[in-house]
This record gives C-alpha cells, sequence and structure tokens, in this order.
C-alpha cells in the first residue's frame, strides 16, 4: 500500500486507509508503556504511508483491561489530533468490550470479528451487545477461517449451493456473503477462496468482480432462514482474540 500511494499520489482519496494497531503482547507489562508503543506505531505507520492521517484505526484486544484502555486512549487522542477519521476494535469479545467503554470518551465505530453462516443470525449474541452500544459489525471469515474443514464445509454446502443455483449460478462463497449483508453487517473480503493468493493471475479480479456483484442481487426470506437455521459450522466470533476471551485460538 505504501509503495501504491508513493507510486501515486493522487489517488489517496480514493482510497479507505486502515491500520490496526499490534497486540502488546508483553505479559505483565504496564500500561503506559502499551499506550506508549501504540502512538509510536500510529506515528511510525503514517510516516511509512507518506500521509498526514488514515481513515481508521483500529485496535487488537489484550488479556489486561487496563493495557486495552490505555490503547483506546492513544486512538482518541489520534482521533482527536487528526491523524484519524474513526476508531474501531479487532475480535473484541463481550468483556473486552465492556472494558473499552468502562472507561472510552468515543465509542467505537465498528468491532472487526468474524461472522459464517453455521454461527447463527446474532453470532452467540455479541452481534446484538455491540449494536445496542452504538458499536457496528464488521465481519471477515464469510466463508470460514481455520481449520480448513471449515472453509470447505462451508463452500461444499449443498444448501448454499442449491441457493446458489437458484440465483444465476451464484456461488457458495457469494451466497454466504449476500447473507452477511442481508444480516446488516459490513464486510471485508478476500478476492478468492483461497485467503487471496491469486495464483493464477486472473482469479483476483473475477472474485473481487463477483464480490461486488452480491450488493446487486438478494436472498428470499425462505432462503435466509434456512442459513439462518443452519447450526453448522459453528464458530466464535472472536476465534482469534487474545486468552482474557473465551474460547480464543490456541488457548
Amino acid at each position: 500500500v505504501a509503495s501504491y500511494l508513493h507510486s501515486n499520489p493522487g489517488m489517496r482519496e480514493q482510497l479507505f486507509l486502515n491500520t490496526k494497531i499490534r497486540k502488546f503482547g508483553t505479559p505483565g507489562g504496564s500500561p503506559e508503556e502499551a499506550a506508549k508503543k501504540a502512538r509510536d506505531q500510529i506515528d511510525e505507520d503514517l510516516a511509512v504511508l507518506g500521509v498526514d492521517s488514515v481513515d481508521m484505526l483500529m485496535l487488537r484486544d489484550d488479556p489486561e483491561r487496563r493495557v486495552m484502555q490505555a490503547q483506546w486512549k492513544v486512538l482518541e487522542d489520534a482521533l482527536a489530533e487528526g491523524k484519524t477519521r474513526s476508531v474501531g476494535l479487532v475480535n473484541y469479545c463481550q468483556g473486552s468490550l465492556d472494558a473499552i467503554l468502562e472507561t472510552c470518551t468515543i465509542k467505537p465505530s465498528v468491532n472487526y470479528i468474524m461472522a459464517h453462516v453455521g454461527m447463527g443470525r446474532d453470532l452467540k449474541g455479541l452481534k446484538s451487545y455491540s449494536e445496542k452500544r452504538g458499536i457496528k459489525i464488521f465481519s471477515y471469515g464469510q466463508t470460514g477461517e481455520l481449520p480448513e474443514s471449515v472453509p470447505r464445509e462451508i463452500l461444499e454446502s449443498p444448501l448454499l449451493g442449491r441457493i446458489g443455483k437458484a440465483h444465476g449460478g451464484r456461488t457458495a462463497g457469494e451466497v454466504a456473503l449476500r447473507w452477511v449483508l442481508q444480516n446488516g453487517m459490513g464486510a471485508s473480503v478476500r478476492p478468492t477462496s483461497d485467503f487471496g493468493k491469486c495464483s493464477d493471475g486472473e482469479s483476483c479480479g473475477v472474485g473481487i468482480r463477483r464480490q461486488v456483484e452480491c450488493l446487486g442481487w438478494t436472498l428470499t426470506k425462505g432462503e435466509m432462514a434456512e442459513l439462518d437455521a443452519m447450526t453448522s459450522p459453528d464458530d466464535n466470533p472472536t476465534l482469534f482474540s487474545s486468552s482474557g476471551c473465551p474460547g480464543a485460538y490456541g488457548t
């Protein structure tokens, strides 16, 4: 991204720049140290990108409440200083959200979490919990993440395949994305189901076009009900959170 911006400085306004604060990752470290690391990273990222501000800064979670609170204050300061237009969170479970809301003066715009069919419309209650507090869900992993059996189950689902066929040959991945969008969630997407590797040189462009086309068609109420009722693959929406959240990957 930095290389593209340096080569095409006139394109800055055509891009939505989003940077994420790295996990603090220092057990027993102080909130003050965590805040300094976040502050330093923001300035470093802006310098590398060659811009004065980004469109959103996002904070990853941490097992320590005071660390999250201290780093969130840094994001609030960055917003006030014009270094970002908005602030959000990455993989925040209910407990982590509560830590931010306990001390924040500016609420997060979004909570970036995993969402796919099989998890239910409310993502184990986290969607409604966030939205009732004015925090929108921005999703990733519409066809699953890890282990590899999860994306395989979604992409090979007879139900998603049947629904896609009824809509002019849409893929299971497109149906999965459309379900997320119709559930009122934003979505970040990879251009291909192989994590965007685009090994053949053309699949990225094709994948992006097909996903953009998902904005132009609609699942029926009956199809939505069938997809809502799926109970597998059942995943944790904050699978990649820190150990402070239940069911975190690797804990």
